[in-house]
């Protein structure tokens, strides 16, 4: 009897999950695993939402694995220990995984591989999260690319790879024992955070709305913050509760299925958003120092507040405001009062929000990227790094240092109304819209509604002479 060990990763579906496929076609038995981490309390990378939405994945993956005759294996430890014990314990011949994108998934892949290795096992890794993936993809020169545009452009001519099969069918052998579904009590946390729907059923649900309609306005539509106009399907993506190749494909189907030119010109913009998430996932693969530097070398001395302490969260004033959502720019808030709240932030707003604490407050970036991720369910540290640097203006197709967004003018544009601020500003839901999209002078926009802590204008100039030095 030939028995493999699957283990689940960032691919917790059963439809078209390219490692699980491929060992439910070369053995006999499965052991689906997924090794839940030791760490307590805190987590760099990673915070409460993002462990809850784990918790309902897993819960569900599980019950999936159930009805198609199978279980969810769970153990608590360092993945290299457990798949290594499991191999003595079960007779496993071979361990297939789904390969990750950035550098500390990779580190465990290697010790994962040599640790299987010495018990006797084969290893085996694919291609999954990405279309394309790490150096499948390089310049003429062979080097990686450090502009989006060319890298967008060449990623179209490859050949992509069709969806797969669901697995429906599995015999897991009874004598390997399971601990408890992971809980967010497994890592000392709780969250108030109202999360979007888990796991793979809800994720199908998420891109069929979107491909019903929101689509075909998305160009147009991705901008506002009230509407919902964009896929929400990141965490999936995340999570890999869908593959990256199944939502490219239904695009390109429903791009077919349409005679307007303005569809299929929205869907490509949102195809757009797919190659972004992958060239990012390149700049981490082959320049994992992103994590710790500026992207451009030359910016890695500028005189940010609270520089150069990436372990501590900052302890100023203009950082706590900011995370609170009490800065006094009406969208600033509103978007730090969503991400509290929900989990999620507009992309729109990510970069108002970013580009405020970076270049209006002038804190270093990495305490925002690392409040994000501590917040997002989605948190992807290749794109949650990547946007905060192109906000931050040192990251690669870095807008130019003197480009910087005026949250006036931002909220103005993409919620002219002001039906977002008002949603998560309740403070100013009586405030006439015209009135949130100016600085208000010394007139409080609502009574508990605080003053605009800085003046635009002049940390505009603040932060022009910090790069110009």
């Amino acid at each position: 009897m030939s028995i493999a060990i699957h283990w689940f990763r960032r691919d917790l579906r059963l439809t078209d999950n390219t490692a699980l496929n491929a060992a439910i076609a070369a053995h006999d038995q499965i052991i689906p695993l997924y090794v839940i981490s030791e760490w307590k309390k805190k987590h760099p990378w990673c915070g409460a939402p993002r462990q809850e939405f784990l918790c309902g994945c897993v819960e569900l993956l599980n019950k999936s694995l159930q009805q198609s005759g199978g279980r969810l294996i769970v153990q608590k430890g360092t993945a290299d220990k457990v798949i290594a014990k499991l191999i003595h314990e079960a007779g496993v011949d071979a361990v297939y995984f789904n390969r990750d994108p950035d550098p500390y998934g990779r580190k465990l892949e290697i010790l994962v591989g040599e640790a299987a290795k010495q018990a006797g096992a084969s290893v085996h890794s694919y291609k999954d999260i990405a279309l394309v993936e790490r150096d499948e993809l390089l310049t003429g020169s062979g080097t990686p690319f450090r502009v989006f545009t060319p890298y967008a452009k060449a990623w179209h001519r490859i050949e992509k790879t069709e969806p797969g099969r669901t697995a429906s069918k599995f015999s897991v052998p009874k004598e390997i024992q399971s601990d408890p579904l992971p809980t967010l009590a497994t890592w000392a946390l709780t969250s108030d955070a109202d999360i979007i729907a888990p796991g793979e059923a809800a994720a199908r649900k998420r891109l069929a709305r979107f491909l019903d309609g929101p689509v075909f306005a998305y160009s147009a539509a991705r901008d506002i913050p009230s509407a919902e106009a964009t896929s929400r399907l990141s965490q999936d993506l995340r999570f890999g509760t869908l593959s990256v190749r199944e939502i490219y494909a239904k695009c390109q189907e429903t791009s077919k299925g349409t005679r307007s030119a303005n569809h299929r010109r929205s869907i490509d913009v949102f195809i757009n958003e797919l190659i972004w998430r992958e060239f990012y996932q390149q700049v981490l693969w082959f320049n994992p120092e992103v994590l710790s530097y500026e992207y451009q070398e030359r910016y890695r001395h500028l005189a940010w507040q609270d520089h150069w302490r990436p372990e501590k969260q900052p302890g100023g004033e203009a950082f706590q405001r900011w995370s609170r959502g009490e800065t006094g720019f009406p969208i600033v808030d509103a978007g730090m009062r969503q991400l509290n709240a929900t989990g999620f932030l507009h992309n729109r707003v990510r970069m108002i929000t970013a580009m405020f604490l970076t270049k209006d407050l002038h804190v270093w970036w990495m305490h925002g990227e690392s409040y994000f991720m501590q917040r997002l369910v989605d948190g992807e540290i290749a794109s949650n790094n990547g946007g905060w640097q192109w906000s931050a203006s040192t990251g690669t197709d870095a807008a130019p240092y003197f480009r910087i967004q005026n949250p006036w003018i931002q909220s103005k544009r993409f919620d002219p109304e002001g039906a977002y601020i008002k949603r998560w500003v309740p403070e100013v839901k009586d405030v006439p819209a015209g009135r949130l999209h100016a600085p208000p002078a010394d007139v409080h926009l609502a009574k508990s509604y605080p003053l605009p802590m800085v003046d635009h204008q002049r940390e505009r100039d603040v932060t022009l002479e910090m790069f110009r030095h």
